[in-house]
């Protein structure tokens, strides 16, 4: 008859302690090694000798169930001197619910200096090329220079033959992301991402229906324009590409309650409300203040 234990315990005195430590490595469902050493050492549990567990070697089924892309490091430095040096520039959507203008999709462009943002929105991807057109002949002629290079994701209403005409007859370089590398495009997504967060609170305060979201995100980029503060140079966007700093008390609550004077020409009785209820919402853009009144809409 095989005696199993003699088996056992004469291949246990070959197993190298290094092995003995992979094997629970394994045993333990592939934990960390530094995890394992402080359990083991802290007496935490019972029947884990106190190895030493190094990553001596690679271990393929962690790489398989555990790599992760590598993070990419903050930029601690300005890498432009002045507003419209470099563009970053992003389009999100669809959304599911078209905006009152019939929009949806949004084109986020901001710029690197100042940080600085515009958004504009349109109905379909191929609108992207004339509204950039347009943004870029009166941006350019408003700050009296011209715009250096702009950065974007490699999206066919960026990457089209119409871009590529349009920047080589102004010399602007365009520099694309890496295909599945949104961190490469980081800028205009962290501004998506703060544009989203705002939008989605304001509708949600006092339960706005989701075709205000382009008003929402209007009123919301606006706002981040005059209160965030650049880092490093420790002053607000708005402040660092108009050349002064933002007045804020003509800001409104984007969906505050308000009363209209009924002064249309139908007969009012003696007790007649003079006021219609309604609700004001405000969009921001890049020259004026505009308020809207919606009667019955909510």
């Amino acid at each position: 008859m095989l005696n199993v234990s003699c088996i056992t315990s004469s291949m246990n005195c070959l197993i190298s302690r290094d092995d003995e430590s992979w094997l629970w490595h394994r045993r333990l469902a592939h934990i960390h090694m530094h995890h394992l050493n402080r359990i083991a050492f802290k007496d935490l549990v019972i029947g884990l000798f106190k190895l030493k567990f190094e990553r001596n070697k690679l271990c393929g089924a962690c790489q398989m169930g555990k790599q992760t892309k590598s993070s990419f490091k903050p930029i601690n430095i300005v890498l432009t001197t002045r507003p419209l040096e470099l563009l970053h520039m992003d389009l999100f959507g669809p959304s599911r619910t078209m905006s009152l203008g019939g929009n949806y999709y949004g084109l986020v462009i901001v710029d690197d200096y100042s940080r600085f943002t515009w958004t504009f929105f349109i109905v379909t991807k191929d609108e992207t090329y004339h509204v950039f057109k347009n943004f870029v002949k009166a941006i350019q002629n408003e700050k009296d220079c011209s715009i250096s290079s702009i950065k974007s994701e490699n999206g066919r209403e960026f990457q089209n033959e119409k871009f590529d005409r349009f920047c080589n007859k102004l010399g602007i370089k365009h520099n694309f992301s890496v295909p599945r590398t949104p961190q490469q495009n980081g800028v205009v997504e962290r501004k998506n991402r703060s544009l989203e967060k705002l939008v989605r609170t304001m509708l949600n305060e006092n339960g706005l229906p989701k075709y205000f979201w382009a008003d929402a995100v209007s009123t919301a980029c606006y706002v981040l324009n005059r209160v965030l503060i650049r880092p490093i140079l420790k002053r607000t966007p708005y402040e660092l590409f108009r050349g002064r700093k933002p007045n804020l008390p003509n800001l409104k609550v984007f969906d505050c309650k308000c009363f209209i004077l009924n002064n249309s020409k139908d007969n009012l009785g003696k007790f007649d409300s003079k006021s219609d209820e309604g609700i004001l919402w405000v969009t921001y853009n890049m020259v004026t203040l505009i308020g809207f009144i919606t009667r019955g809409l909510c």
